[in-house]
């Protein structure tokens, strides 16, 4: 009868340990988790080591991103464009290392393991015109004011820029760091998928210091 509780008790301290689990990982996948910014491309909005609470309600919703939101999304498979590969009539990021089979998929969209990810701001969404022009952005034909900038910040197109004139198309976000001269983002490898944003940057609660809602 002893060794018989003592097994009851491994089977529902199992159950507790599975049940946990999962409630976190669905936690993590469709509401929030948390993150590190690893990335210099955002400073000085945000710093290397600063920790993020990344909201994935509009993901699991399908909500509507705008301009200004601060997102992380699945890095392209091409990370530069090469001029002979430029399609301004379709300016889109390429994603050609999809995972293949369950456990796999399971593995890298949901553990996230093996997988890169980048951050940035949404500066267009589907249907405006962005060009870059005398190191300033411009949407729809009016210069954007981007007050989260640093001072003295100008945008050009760098060595590997290719992009500097277009469209977003439908289903897709243009992005950028708001630390221009640093950052690898739309200007290099086109307009990314909605599909493929992870979520949006809602809270940093690293250092405590800074401490409160992203806007």
């Amino acid at each position: 009868m002893e060794e018989k509780s003592v097994m009851k008790e491994i089977l529902e301290w199992g159950y507790c340990i599975i049940i946990a689990i999962v409630l976190a990982l669905l936690v993590r996948y469709y509401i929030g988790t948390p993150t590190i910014v690893q990335q210099q491309s955002m400073q000085t909005t945000f710093m290397p080591n600063d920790r993020l609470i990344l909201s994935r309600i509009t993901k699991t919703t399908k909500g509507t991103y705008e301009r200004g939101d601060i997102i992380t999304f699945e890095a392209p498979s091409t990370t530069y464009i090469p001029l002979s590969d430029v399609n301004n009539s379709y300016p889109v990021a390429s994603y050609e290392n999809e995972p293949e089979g369950l456990w796999n998929k399971f593995v890298y969209y949901v553990l996230e393991v093996g997988k890169t990810s980048y951050i940035k701001r949404i500066i267009g969404v589907a249907g405006d015109h962005i060009e870059i022009k005398n190191q300033e952005v411009y949407l729809n034909g009016e210069k954007l004011s981007e007050e989260y900038l640093d001072e003295g910040v100008k945008t050009d197109m760098g060595q590997y820029g290719v992009y500097s004139d277009i469209v977003v198309p439908e289903g897709y976000v243009f992005v950028m760091g708001d630390n221009r001269e640093h950052s690898t983002d739309s200007r290099c490898f086109g307009c990314i998928p909605i599909s493929k944003i992870e979520g949006k940057v809602w809270i940093r609660f690293w250092p405590f210091s800074k401490f409160g809602k992203v806007d």
